[in-house]
């Protein structure tokens, strides 16, 4: 399995309603490649079975990316909206909707 189809597997045990982090995928794969998980979020084949519109910035951000294809931020907000995440000024709260792999 190569790296981003490992992304991917990971990325798919993130539940509706939560979300997770470049870093923390990377992390979770043992690597510091977190550029590279971005990448593999970027050109998601899957979505949205592969829900890429999960993994945000470490810092709450929102970030665009998925299918291919680059999206506006407001249909990404619109889907992790739907899922029951809550967003104030284009961030979400960590503490209260971040997934953590263990």
């Amino acid at each position: 399995m190569n790296f981003k189809e490992k992304c991917y597997t990971l990325l798919k045990k993130v539940p509706k309603g939560k979300v997770t982090t470049y870093k923390e995928i990377a992390e979770a794969l043992n690597s510091k490649a977190y550029r590279a998980v971005g990448m593999a979020m970027k050109s998601n084949p899957h979505a949205p079975l592969v829900p890429c519109h999960r993994v945000i910035s470490s810092n709450g951000k929102i970030g665009g990316y998925t299918s291919n294809n680059r999206i506006n931020i407001q249909k990404k907000i619109k889907l992790l909206v739907s899922e029951g995440i809550e967003i104030k000024d284009n961030k979400i709260n960590l503490e209260k909707f971040h997934y953590k792999f263990n």
